[in-house]
């Protein structure tokens, strides 16, 4: 008799862990919405439990979208650890003497995501400690860490010049964007660049006109033509400064223009050019420049969504795990082989195309989600969770649970492009209990129902559980 309950007991786990079922409460919640049942994937399961309280096609692939970035991050963490940075190396060739670097000043890219325009203060700080005032050869940028596409934007939709397109590199300089101020006063609209880029131009055709700054009259149209940036139609004298950004040149170009700038600015005598090429095997270390720690890479990651800062972890991932330089497939294989050390994958059921979300061949299931979440919060508790968007606080939840019963209560990454919107992450229910939440809508009235299934899931966590 007891070897027979202790089966029936066995069934019952093994039919919750792999059965499709919606409890009841939540199934009244959610029979409203006009989607196919089979077009979305729901996974709801206490921390730390085996079992889920909601399994509804757990196991089927779908298209991740911006979810997929908890698995770059997650790779990150534990292959790299929280306090890992990125170290950008300068070298020297020739010899220094009486204050002039007779030779080439070298830069190692090291794939860093965050570099920007604020950090040459300390490079330039510390080429000043070491006495140099004179470069007599040439700055050398070393960008060969990385083995990618020379395209500038990933031409993933048609705002190909919008930040959210930017391509990787290991050169990488203020995330492969051009920022121009816009200044409405005066006679004429005046267009200045944030940092002295000389690889664009500005093309100013804008015309200031009287009026409220509604409407068309609000923004300045701006389009890109080769590597120019045009600014053209009517806008109110009314408006405020505007900052547009767009992706159009080499972020090695950007980056050696500002330091040149830079040096010049702080006495620092350069003449030469920009060369591209390996360091040479006789150079001699000079210093190096360290990143913002990984904690804090991956938190831009998934509150902001930041595609290009997930497309670099990936590729440095593949080059910490198979060695440089890297490539998207050893990116895509690093991820999976640090990921399936913990069984968190399902077999045969993944693929990671650049580790960011721009993607619609990318697959995911929620289980493989759920399983990720689970090992994440008990291995990092907390400090990982804040990682993520807070619910009605900040990230891409900031306004989405702002005047919900969810404020405050969850933990989620967001992934949403044309016909899918997924979330995933963690809710604390009623009971003070956290669970797992994965919901991946895959559908084409994604974009009116899908945010409307999740939230009703994650409020039926909150309110019930």
């Amino acid at each position: 008799m007891k070897k027979i309950k202790f089966t029936i007991f066995l069934l019952f786990i093994w039919s919750r862990a792999f059965a499709d079922f919606i409890p009841f409460d939540l199934e009244q919640r959610i029979s409203t919405l006009p989607l196919n049942k089979n077009s979305y994937s729901i996974e709801v399961r206490p921390v730390g439990s085996p079992t889920s309280l909601v399994n509804w096609r757990t196991h089927t692939k779908r298209v991740p979208a911006s979810v997929i970035k908890v698995l770059t991050t997650y790779s990150a963490l534990l292959s790299l650890g929280y306090d890992y940075r990125w170290e950008t190396k300068f070298y020297h060739t020739g010899k220094i003497s009486k204050g002039t670097l007779k030779g080439d000043f070298i830069v190692k890219a090291s794939g860093d995501p965050s570099l920007e325009s604020e950090d040459l203060n300390d490079i330039i700080d510390q080429l000043r400690s070491l006495g140099i005032r004179r470069i007599t050869g040439n700055i050398v940028i070393d960008r060969t860490l990385f083995k990618v596409s020379s395209r500038n934007n990933s031409g993933f939709d048609k705002n190909r010049y919008s930040p959210y397109n930017a391509m990787p590199d290991a050169m990488m300089f203020n995330e492969r964007t051009s920022s121009v101020c816009v200044s409405f006063k005066g006679r004429k609209a005046k267009i200045s660049k944030k940092s002295p880029d000389m690889s664009y131009k500005v093309v100013n055709k804008l015309r200031l006109v009287n009026g409220s700054c509604r409407g068309k009259r609000a923004w300045p149209r701006v389009t890109v033509s080769k590597k120019s940036m045009i600014f053209s139609g009517k806008v109110s004298r009314r408006c405020g400064n505007r900052t547009i950004c767009k992706v159009l040149t080499k972020p090695h170009l950007s980056f050696y223009y500002a330091l040149k700038d830079k040096m010049k600015k702080n006495g620092v005598k350069f003449r030469g050019k920009l060369k591209l090429r390996r360091t040479p095997k006789n150079s001699k270390y000079l210093y190096s420049h360290y990143s913002k720690r990984l904690e804090e890479i991956i938190s831009t990651v998934a509150k902001k969504s930041n595609n290009l800062y997930a497309r670099q972890i990936m590729l440095t991932l593949g080059a910490k795990v198979y060695g440089k330089p890297a490539t998207l497939t050893k990116g895509r294989n690093a991820i999976e082989r640090i990921l399936n050390r913990y069984g968190i994958l399902e077999k045969g059921k993944t693929f990671i195309e650049n580790g960011s979300g721009l993607s619609r061949i990318s697959k995911i299931t929620a289980h493989s989600l759920s399983n990720l979440l689970n090992h994440a919060m008990q291995h990092y508790g907390q400090r990982w969770a804040e990682t993520l968007s807070i619910a009605g606080i900040d990230g891409t939840i900031k306004r989405r649970f702002s005047q919900s019963s969810v404020f405050g209560r969850a933990w989620m990454k967001t992934g949403t492009i044309k016909n899918v919107a997924n979330i995933s992450g963690y809710v604390d229910g009623a009971s003070g209990q956290r669970y797992v939440v994965v919901v991946l809508v895959n559908n084409k009235f994604s974009a009116k129902y899908g945010r409307t299934l999740a939230n009703k899931v994650i409020e039926w966590v909150v309110e019930t559980q």
